[in-house]
């Protein structure tokens, strides 16, 4: 009774707060005494209870709560995603394209970056001095376990790098990328959210290749351009 008449004081978005949580640790547990404690909670706050335990359901339920908790949604505060086709081990060997990350300033953009590695079996992941690591609380959480596959040189510079060296950028001198015949090993570069690559990487670069574009908008968030740049050499070598 006294934790009953505790929780009914709380304000009404820390009461939210609380049944989102206790929501996504039923979510990524599946423990019956998250969602009984979750519908207790419900009979105090004279909403009805979550009989229907699809992931759907209590997804829905969940991103229900975080609005009356205003919670800004986030891609960090989604639900994992649910995916029970995960392979035992990886069906394609690693391709010998290496990657350079040259002062990314976002831990989001490096856990996205790392995920599309690992799902394109690339190879091994350079850090520049300034860019998060894998073991970043935001890289790891945005990476769903990734980090932990992929080899990776932190503080590296890019007098350190597997030759060639290929700079992903927007420039009137780089190649089209499906024009691009990548090498059998080397190592692709990807530069900071504002101002790209470090004239340090583009003066040692042996090659520049670009996506091409045709809006407005003349540049790609960092993480969705190295994606279509991952498809293409895993594109060009497995066909």
């Amino acid at each position: 009774m006294n934790t009953k008449r505790k929780f009914l004081r709380l304000p009404s978005v820390s009461q939210h707060k609380k049944c989102a949580e206790l929501l996504r640790c039923f979510y990524t547990d599946a423990q019956r005494v998250f969602i009984d404690n979750y519908n207790e909670i419900q009979d105090w706050m004279g909403q009805p209870s979550l009989e229907d335990l699809s992931p759907k359901s209590v997804s829905d339920r969940f991103h229900k709560h975080l609005k009356y908790a205003e919670v800004r949604l986030r891609e960090h505060s989604l639900l994992p995603r649910i995916n029970k086709k995960d392979r035992p081990k990886p069906s394609a060997n690693r391709i010998d394209v290496h990657l350079y990350l040259d002062q990314i300033r976002s831990a989001h953009n490096v856990g996205s970056i790392l995920r599309t590695v690992e799902a394109f079996q690339l190879g091994d992941v350079y850090f520049s001095k300034d860019t998060p690591l894998p073991t970043h609380p935001q890289v790891s959480k945005t990476a769903m376990g990734c980090s932990k596959e992929i080899c990776f040189q932190r503080h590296a510079s890019p007098s350190e790098l597997p030759r060639p060296l290929i700079a992903l950028e927007t420039s009137s001198d780089g190649i089209p990328i499906d024009k691009y015949t990548f090498p059998s090993s080397g190592c692709l570069a990807v530069g900071n959210e504002e101002y790209g690559l470090s004239d340090e990487v583009l003066s040692q670069a042996d090659a520049v290749v670009e996506i091409p574009l045709y809006g407005k908008k003349n540049s790609l968030n960092v993480a969705n351009a190295f994606a279509i740049a991952a498809a293409a050499i895993s594109q060009q070598f497995r066909g």
